[in-house]
């Protein structure tokens, strides 16, 4: 039932967004299905949440300092907007460490997708943009809503003033730079959401290259910077240059499980300047004071927890254990011979159905699985004929061969038991081995103390017998006598003597440049 209109006008750039934003849609659509199947387990994959908990360390940090709250002594109220100083500081040394991020430059928040909200707010409706094609929605809704996209054209599924960057397996998921027209602004995330494609050093210098030339600012989403194991730049600023034309925001909520919790950070480098040489860090230091009271304090208090050396250490099995789910999908896709991208250097995967669209592909497996996935076309035209998969869970595709990848589940599961096994072993046969090593080591040093010692003797006995000789030749005309030859054979026997001992050693005595392993 509707009221009563006033005489105010409504926004029209909302009326410009397309149907509903993509995650409120799959939820909506999941309470449908849940309705008509009241019985059924739905498994949600439709939005990047997590599952495992908040790990310990992190959460006692929060909750002792929600307790503290209650005491006079421990009680604190409205913090600093930009955040706590300590936090700050810790976020610039623990994930920039040498790159020159200063603490000053860092600006907490509530969670990247909030700062891309105030970033847009900052920079205003008459820039243009360029975004990734598949990218994450609310690069291209905030800017919808902002005023910079223009008109929607339903044929191509795009915004007038928005650039579409495809981004995808035939360009090895970056854009083609020379050929993409200069925009003010260029929205970049890697690991990329929803691909999963981390940009290599090479890829990152040629887009930096590609601001510089151009005066353009890169909005560089980080939020899974974590899930990098391959070497590719965790932060744009391991790229020379790029302090000077890159804004980046990143978030917690992955790595330490706070996505409920919400806390995230905005780094804003004091050389990146307006085209009137004004910094942009004093304007988003004024959007942050005027829009934003600040994070929560329990919240930041769980922050220093995460970069402590407990967090750190507790925060890499989080991340490790949503890899092995990614590596769980991204075997059984290509075991049911369905093309996987992602799950490398990100907990999800991106799934390719040739020829289907992607919403028919959602309502298929919702309606057949109980799954909800995420149809690849929310996130922009180059998303179509893709499904994003989470793994938070295990997910099948095609209910046809469910049988096929859960045995397949089962069968990789034992085999990882296995090597395990094989693991241990290894490590046992390595550990004798070295003690092995050591006392042949031990051994040989001892025979090399030997050999020098006999070498000693043989030297003396081979001067001993030179002076024998000169004798022998000094007596020239004297008789030779019975003891003559009685000092003769005392002298080929000390001879013989030696030769079999060194004979003994040579034989026993393994070379250096060997291992001997009996």
């Amino acid at each position: 039932m509707h009221g009563r209109c006033t005489k105010v006008a409504r926004n029209p750039n909302m009326e410009r967004l397309r149907n509903n934003y993509l995650f409120p849609e799959i939820s909506m659509r999941e309470m449908e299905h849940i309705k008509k199947y009241p019985n059924a387990e739905v498994i949600s994959l439709g939005i990047g949440d997590t599952t495992a908990p908040i790990p310990d360390i992190i959460a006692s940090a929060m909750s002792d300092y929600a307790r503290s709250l209650s005491t006079p002594e421990g009680y604190r109220g409205y913090g600093a907007e930009q955040g706590n100083k300590a936090l700050r500081q810790a976020i610039a040394q623990a994930f920039y460490g040498d790159l020159a991020v200063k603490g000053t430059e860092v600006f907490v928040s509530d969670g990247s997708q909030c700062d891309i909200s105030r970033i847009q707010m900052l920079l205003g409706s008459e820039l243009t943009i360029a975004v990734q094609d598949p990218s994450f929605p609310a690069y291209i809704d905030s800017s919808v809503i902002i005023g910079q996209a223009g008109d929607f054209h339903p044929k191509t599924g795009k915004y007038r003033n928005i650039e579409y960057m495809k981004c995808g397996p035939q360009n090895h998921f970056f854009p083609d730079l020379w050929n993409t027209p200069r925009t003010d602004i260029i929205f970049f995330c890697s690991p990329n959401n929803p691909t999963g494609h981390a940009a290599s050093r090479e890829q990152l210098k040629l887009l930096v290259e590609f601001a510089r030339e151009n005066g353009s600012i890169i909005v560089y989403d980080t939020a899974y910077a974590a899930f990098i194991t391959d070497g590719s730049p965790r932060s744009i600023y391991e790229i020379p240059g790029a302090r000077e034309v890159a804004i980046e925001v990143s978030s917690f909520s992955k790595s330490a499980g706070f996505t409920g919790v919400r806390l995230g950070w905005t780094v804003v480098p004091d050389e990146l300047l307006y085209s009137n040489g004004f910094p942009v860090v004093n304007d988003f230091n004024r959007i942050i004071c005027t829009c934003f009271n600040g994070a929560s304090n329990i919240a930041q208090a769980g922050g220093l927890a995460c970069l402590s050396p407990e967090g750190v250490s507790a925060r890499r099995s989080v991340v490790d254990y949503y890899k092995e789910n990614a590596q769980i999908l991204l075997d059984t896709f290509s075991y049911l011979g369905l093309k996987a991208y992602g799950g490398v250097n990100a907990p999800y995967v991106w799934v390719h159905f040739p020829g289907l669209r992607s919403w028919d592909v959602f309502s298929e497996i919702l309606g057949k699985t109980h799954i909800i996935t995420v149809p690849g076309s929310g996130f922009g035209p180059g998303g179509e004929e893709f499904e994003k998969n989470g793994c938070n869970f295990f997910v099948w595709i095609d209910p046809e061969i469910c049988p096929r990848g859960l045995e397949y589940a089962k069968i990789m599961q034992a085999k990882k038991e296995e090597l395990e096994k094989q693991v241990e072993v290894l490590k046992m046969k390595n550990e004798r081995l070295e003690r092995g090593r050591q006392m042949v080591e031990e051994e040989n040093d001892a025979l090399v103390v030997k050999l020098a010692d006999l070498t000693e003797m043989n030297v003396n006995l081979t001067t001993t017998i030179e002076a024998l000789n000169a004798q022998i030749g000094a007596r020239k005309t004297r008789e030779i006598g019975p003891s003559y030859y009685r000092n003769i054979m005392v002298v080929v026997v000390i001879v013989f003597v030696i030769g079999v001992l060194m004979s003994s050693v040579n034989h026993n005595y393994p070379k250096k440049n060997y291992l001997y392993l009996p």
